[in-house]
């Protein structure tokens, strides 16, 4: 078994639990490959006496590595699918901070999940991604033109709101006038989108959310389409330009710029562990009840 390790941040704490992982994965004799940047950052915390394989890019990994382990938080999981892409690869989210949807495994636990991993008491659920598009072409959104959690349009250089004028399939939805509109998958539902008046969308549903941010028109709601929806944006303000935002990456485009998104044509593959499940996770996080004792 060959497994990828990527972390953004080493934070002061978290040195038991790095070595924790590289230690039951040696113990298991399974092979690692880990980001170049990040074993950097661990390095003070090994002893020198094994070396790891690295990668740095997209094009260093193959379909042969078998699972991805992510250190860190959900923003770790976002950077990871710069790497994954449409190799398939299933991602274990390790979480070393705050808790998380999608990293969901706690520090504390760490054994027990690759022990799991091991006998095969998981799942791997697929994660859809939307894509963007823009006409004119724009370099920025070029190489990394998908999003895990959401695509936004938002006001830049400006306080005053802006016009985003939507179509779905082609047809005239409406003209949000707002300080800017989140597109979420399910995955994002619980992010951005939720912080700004959006439903949660279970994983396993097919479709995405439209969310205005602040809008002006207090009857203007989050909309709820299918997956399989076309949607067009065009934007337009007081500013020449506006930002467009894809998961914690943004570029800079023009009014003139026509914005087209799509489901993407690949998904992200989550693993999770069958002791927990999203429902779990999210009376956790939003304290529900008699479940806070979970």
């Amino acid at each position: 078994m060959k497994v990828g390790v990527f972390g953004q941040f080493y934070h002061d704490g978290s040195e038991e639990y790095v070595l924790t992982l590289l230690e039951v994965l040696h113990e298991k004799q399974i092979e690692v490959i880990i980001e170049a940047k990040y074993l950097e950052l661990i390095r003070h915390l090994l002893d020198g006496t094994k070396a790891y394989e690295t990668f740095t890019a997209f094009s260093d990994l193959d379909p042969g590595c078998d699972m991805f382990f992510s250190m860190g938080g959900d923003g770790t999981i976002l950077r990871t699918v710069l790497y994954i892409r449409n190799l398939g690869i299933p991602v274990l989210g390790i979480n070393t901070g705050r808790l998380g949807f999608l990293a969901t495994v706690q520090k504390e636990n760490i054994r027990e999940a690759v022990d799991c991993i091991l006998r095969g008491e998981y799942d791997v659920v697929d994660r859809a991604l939307l894509e963007i598009n823009t006409n004119p072409a724009n370099e920025d959104l070029a190489e990394f033109n998908f999003a895990l959690n959401e695509i936004a349009v938002s006001r830049k250089d400006t306080t005053s709101m802006i016009t985003v004028a939507t179509y779905l399939n082609e047809e005239y939805l409406t003209s949000y006038w707002a300080d800017g509109l989140i597109i979420a998958t399910p995955t994002g539902s619980t992010g951005y989108s939720l912080s700004c008046g959006g439903p949660v969308l279970t994983p396993d549903t097919t479709g995405f959310v439209i969310t205005p941010i602040a809008p002006h028109n207090l009857n203007a709601r989050p909309l709820v389409i299918p997956d399989d929806t076309e949607i067009k944006l065009r934007v337009s303000g007081r500013e020449p330009n506006y930002l467009v935002s894809l998961d914690s990456r943004l570029a800079t485009l023009s009014e003139e710029t026509e914005i087209i998104i799509r489901k993407a044509p690949f998904a992200m593959k989550m693993v999770e562990l069958r002791a927990e499940s999203f429902l779990k996770t999210l009376r956790n996080k939003l304290l529900w009840g008699e479940d806070r004792r979970n």
